[in-house]
């Protein structure tokens, strides 16, 4: 609707992004493209504009995958001072796994792609400058190396791919050195898997650089359930509560990741996975229906399940979803082998609400010491819980409109706490110089 709104008044409208990269017919067809990028669009998008001024816009352009030092920074300074309570800058794409409800791996590759640590520091850097001290490392995977992998390679004596790991790995820790040295008030958050917490030089590394919390997908808590989206590294049960435990032991609190809907839940699921959150003492806690997004195994299972009889709403197949009005939408798009849609729907909200109720909240808000930060996260813990209310997930429209209204109350208020003073003159950390040899051949 916004490319056709734009081109209708003059406007050369080009798309790019995962969706663009996936169906880029759709950006032509619904969104009135001028033209689409595919893939990352660092390099390409120089030669996107200098054909677009030259008056011999391509249709198609296809930007593949760039290397790390290829990364083009975010151009910060152009946004609106105040209005985000946090900046975000990518470190590596690409993830190594290959869950089943994921897209990353299909579209970002599963070759870690690092980029280069001091342009990474030198944006955040920046970012500092600017007034942001909350900064979200916005990588799918922050932890891209494991010590199993390693293991691995080891076990099967490839000499070349330990080293290449063992490489990458050194360059994660080297990053987090750096990041050490920035100013003390800033914090970091990311997103990494469960296998971090087997790493425990990892975490204290991450600690020590202020990373102070992580996305990690559990998704879920029977080894049933982990099975059926491929993630099976990962625990079940009280060796899940364990494992999780220990990011916080090393100073790195969690936002926990569930999916509901896995053919293996049953009604018992949402309370056991509550109780397991609250168990675990994840600082934050997230619950969704299971939704089958394009270019993910999930997806194409889900389409060939069809095949030739796919449902459709208002003349569009349930396959192209996205493309029905929201309010339309359904809840759930494959058929669950022993619970309804409504059930799921239901038994989702109930597990939001029993995580994210107030004195559940004050007592994880014993995570910081004063007051004024406990209240912060008391306000933060709603407004995370408002926002989701306000994408429709597991809720209805009645809910909708009410946390769309308390979100963006609740928002002016966190902006305030997680914005910095502007440091206009902060340079760049200093790296001391490497002597080689040891100090008898000096």
């Amino acid at each position: 609707e916004v490319g056709r709104l734009a081109r209708q008044r003059g406007a050369t409208v080009i798309f790019g992004g995962i969706h663009a990269t996936l169906y880029p017919e759709e950006a032509v067809e619904h969104g009135a493209a001028h033209a689409v990028v595919k893939g990352d669009g660092d390099t390409i998008w120089a030669k996107v504009i200098a054909d677009s001024v030259a008056g011999n816009l391509q249709p198609l352009y296809d930007g593949g995958r760039v290397s790390g030092d290829n990364f083009v920074k975010a151009r910060w300074d152009l946004m609106q001072p105040g209005r985000y309570m946090w900046a975000s800058v990518q470190t590596v794409r690409g993830c190594p796994k290959h869950c089943s409800f994921c897209s990353v791996w299909r579209t970002d590759g599963q070759k870690p792609r690092q980029r280069a640590n001091d342009a990474v520091i030198e944006e955040i850097v920046t970012l500092r400058r600017l007034g942001y001290r909350y900064i979200a490392l916005a990588d799918d995977n922050f932890y891209p190396v494991s010590l199993e992998d390693i293991a691995l390679a080891e076990k099967h004596n490839k000499l070349e791919r330990v080293a290449e790991l063992r490489a990458l790995r050194d360059e994660r820790f080297d990053l987090m050195r750096k990041l050490a040295k920035l100013p003390s008030d800033m914090i970091m958050f990311t997103q990494i898997t469960m296998e971090a917490a087997e790493d425990v030089a990892f975490l204290d590394a991450m600690r020590e650089a202020r990373i102070k919390g992580a996305l990690v997908g559990v998704e879920a808590v029977t080894a049933e359930g982990l099975k059926a989206v491929f993630k099976d590294f990962n625990l079940a049960g009280d060796n899940l509560v364990q494992r999780l435990r220990v990011f916080k032991e090393h100073g790195v609190h969690v936002l926990g990741s569930f999916i509901f809907g896995l053919p293996t839940d049953r009604q018992e699921t949402f309370e056991a996975t509550a109780s397991l959150a609250k168990k675990a003492d994840l600082t934050f806690a997230q619950f969704v229906m299971m939704t089958p997004f394009p270019g993910t195994v999930d997806f194409a299972k889900w389409e060939q399940t069809l095949g030739d009889e796919v449902p459709k709403v208002h003349g569009t197949p349930i396959t192209r979803y996205w493309l029905i009005p929201g309010h339309l939408r359904p809840k759930l798009y494959a058929k669950h082998p022993t619970m309804s849609t409504e059930e799921i729907r239901v038994g989702t909200q109930q597990a939001w609400d029993s995580y994210y109720r107030l004195p559940e909240i004050w007592k994880r808000a014993n995570c910081v010491k004063s007051l004024k930060s406990r209240l912060a996260f008391v306000f933060i813990s709603k407004l995370y819980r408002q926002m989701y209310a306000n994408t429709g997930i597991a809720t209805d429209s009645a809910r909708r409109k009410s946390a769309n209204r308390w979100a963006r109350v609740t928002a002016r208020i966190c902006r305030s706490l997680f914005t910095g003073k502007p440091m206009p003159e902060l340079q760049m950390p200093h790296n001391p110089l490497v002597v080689l040899g040891s100090a008898a051949g000096d």
